[in-house]
């Protein structure tokens, strides 16, 4: 729970700072749109792929569904956002991602499978 906890914590600030510097999104709809992609990023991404595959995958499929994210969102919000804006957020939570999953791994949380 103390990850996850984390994670939120980071894509909360992160995310939501950048989204609402970026953009002409509200404080509350940039808070809403980090704590979900924190939230779905940590039951994909965490949780299902990185404890069958490696860090590298995980972090690129984080990165994937951020940016996905981001691009619908933004557009369903009629927010402002460039590609290249979104491209920024994206990379910076890569970097988050790559590194946090360090830190599960080395606390085996996730438990990686046993192979017969």
């Amino acid at each position: 729970m103390e990850k996850l906890l984390v994670k939120l914590v980071v894509h909360g600030v992160m995310i939501t700072a950048l989204i609402y510097l970026m953009s002409n999104a509200t404080l509350m709809s940039a808070l809403l749109a980090a704590l979900g992609i924190g939230i779905v990023a940590y039951l994909l991404g965490d949780l299902l792929i990185l404890p069958r595959t490696s860090n590298i995958v995980a972090t690129i499929a984080d990165a994937v569904l951020v940016f996905a994210m981001l691009w619908i969102i933004a557009d369903a919000a009629d927010w402002t956002l460039n590609l290249t804006e979104i491209l920024v957020i994206t990379v910076l939570a890569g970097v988050f991602e790559y590194f946090f999953h360090m830190w599960l791994l080395r606390d085996h949380t996730p438990v990686r499978r046993q192979r017969a």
